[in-house]
């Protein structure tokens, strides 16, 4: 038998999986301890009590909190650390099953650490020292998660109605379920305050146990003939609040930053110019995919943490990419049961409302390959600094970096010390991993078996577009007029009269897009009697676009900064083209009457 050699200094601890007993001197006399099976049968014997031990981790591995009694549970053999004699004993395999983890945390002896915890002791343990440690590591996510929302039972009225339109607090539910089921999506705005209030702040006040005023309408059938209705809920007058995520938990997410000149208002926050900051999103250390990114554990009908309660993986959320290491989790739960600590509205500047959601999975260390995937560090994880200055589906990435770096305070672009923030709260995640562990603990939440597990290949594909809008290079005037800076006003006139345009380019010596000048800026300077040159009375700020952007990003951004044209340029900033407003209605009312 293979065995492992521990110092004794004459009382022994007896190992029951990773439970520990402790025996007295007068046991081990009974039997040589060369014998373990010997030592076995005195230990069975019901006139002998053993002292079960829990191991802690605050001086070492074998260290012991103080101990219950319990009697005729014994398999296997470990001595004490702290002993100084040597004796031999049986090496005990570095797995263990779902069942017997569930049974400790019914009888209190589970041993459960956050993800946090975990590297440091497959460090100091190797993963079959970690196996037999550690029985559960909780993971722990609080962020930003857009693709939440809720199905709610309203009850049947008197008369009845058949509801395809309904609105709670003026913010639209989908009523094309049944005849009084909604769905209200977190992200979908306020009809009256717009996007300061949204759905996941209707989620929020449920929740919070405020009242929330219905609105619906119906279509008028025999059997439902009530057109209207108007009332005023609570979160316990709904029969069922079934929250049910499409998309949470992202494995990792892209950090965001911004190479244009301008202000930008995403899903990632306020990103300022000219690479004016990072942010990023995720818990890193502690994300729940993460720790198991091979899901070995993870699968339909695992129970998690789910916004302060009990919940469910339905199966893997929507855009599931594994192979790209951006797997996401569909999950579902009673929102009835839930807490508004964990469940929190929010909004994005400009952008709109969110949903910020407590997302934990247990993982059960059931063997070396899951204390390895659970020992992950914040610099093992790398994301993509992607560019949102550039507004394209495949945007560019700049770097790769890691959530290391990222929570450091800055990264470095282009050589440039660029500060980073955090739209999750990680303060949040490890109350979310934390909370779990003491439910555990308590023994108020056991582990599921996966029905099945999640798909660990498979890419999130872009959408198939049938119908494609034109280019700006296919809108574009070419016969662009430009004039040099130090032309006089007079001459600029001249030039802006004899074009089809209202606005003239102004261009360097090579051609280079330098500022603009609009017939309104000239007839400023001819009334003002300021005769002079171009240079000082032209726009230097000029907004471009480039040929190969769809119209559509064109037409936003004159609608965005209010002006009728925009320059067309190459890759090296020269004028080629010009597009206007003109262009534009005339594409989009050619289009629409097609």
């Amino acid at each position: 038998m293979e065995t492992a050699s521990y110092p004794n200094t004459g009382s022994l601890l007896w190992l029951y999986g990773s439970r520990c007993f402790h025996a007295s001197r007068s046991i081990s006399d009974e039997a040589e301890p060369e014998k373990p099976s010997a030592v076995l049968d005195v230990l069975k014997r019901p006139d002998v009590h053993s002292k079960r031990i829990k191991p802690a981790r605050q001086g070492g591995a074998c260290e012991r909190l103080t101990a219950q009694f319990f009697r005729n549970r014994t398999v296997g053999v470990c001595w004490d650390i702290f002993l100084s004699e040597k004796v031999q004993a049986p090496a005990v395999a570095a797995e263990k099953s779902l069942s017997e983890i569930n049974e400790r945390i019914r009888d209190g002896s589970v041993r459960v650490v956050t993800a946090e915890e975990m590297p440091s002791i497959v460090e100091e343990l190797g993963p079959d020292g970690a196996v037999r440690e550690v029985d559960v590591v909780t993971t722990g996510t609080f962020g930003a998660m857009c693709s939440s929302g809720v199905f709610l039972n309203l009850g049947h009225s008197d008369p009845p109605i058949k509801i395809s339109r309904a609105w709670l607090n003026r913010v639209e539910a989908y009523g094309g379920v049944a005849a009084v089921d909604l769905f209200l999506g977190a992200t979908q705005p306020s009809e009256d305050k717009g996007i300061e209030y949204g759905g996941a702040h209707v989620i929020e006040d449920l929740v919070s146990g405020r009242a929330v005023d219905v609105m619906g309408e119906g279509v008028g059938t025999d059997c439902y003939p009530r057109m209207e209705i108007e009332t005023t809920l609570h979160l316990e007058d709904l029969n069922q609040a079934l929250m049910v995520n499409p998309r949470n938990a992202y494995q990792r997410y892209n950090a965001a930053t911004n190479s244009s000149d301008r202000t930008l208002h995403t899903y990632m926050g306020t990103l300022l110019p000219r690479f004016g900051n990072v942010h990023y999103s995720g818990a890193g250390v502690l994300n729940p995919i993460s720790n198991d990114p091979e899901f070995e554990y993870i699968g339909t009908g695992v129970r998690i943490f789910l916004g302060g309660a009990q919940g469910y993986i339905v199966g893997p959320g929507t855009q599931h990419s594994p192979d790209t290491g951006f797997a996401t989790l569909m999950v579902a739960g009673d929102l009835k049961r839930m807490s508004s600590e964990f469940l929190r509205a929010a909004t994005f500047t400009r952008y709109g409302p969110t949903l910020y959601v407590g997302v934990g999975v247990p993982i059960p260390i059931l063997n070396e390959r899951l204390a390895l995937s659970t020992a992950v560090r914040d610099s093992d994880i790398t994301v993509p600094i992607v560019d949102y200055g550039v507004q394209r589906r495949d945007r560019p990435v700049l770097r790769s970096t890691s959530y290391a770096e990222l929570k450091s305070g800055s990264v470095e672009i282009n050589g440039k010390e660029v500060p980073t923030a955090s739209l999750s709260s990680f303060h949040m995640a490890r109350r979310v991993a934390g909370t779990l562990k003491e439910w555990i603990e308590r023994g108020e939440f056991l582990l599921t078996e996966p029905a099945e597990p999640l798909p660990r290949s498979g890419i999130s594909r872009p959408m198939k577009q049938t119908k494609e809008l034109p280019y700006v290079g296919d809108v574009m005037n070419r016969d662009v007029v430009t004039v040099g800076e130090n032309i006089s006003v007079p001459e600029a006139a001249r030039v802006i009269v004899g074009s089809r345009f209202d606005h003239l380019p102004v261009v360097s010596d090579d051609g280079k897009l330098m500022g603009i000048i609009t017939t309104w800026d000239i007839s400023k300077a001819v009334a003002n009697g300021n005769i002079s040159r171009v240079s000082e009375i032209m726009t230097r700020r000029v907004y471009s676009a480039t040929p190969d952007e769809p119209i559509e990003l064109a037409a936003r951004m004159m609608d965005t900064h209010s002006i009728s044209a925009l320059p067309v340029v190459d890759k090296d900033n020269r004028v080629i083209g010009m597009i206007t407003s003109n262009d534009l209605s005339r594409l989009f009312a050619g289009r629409r009457f097609r």
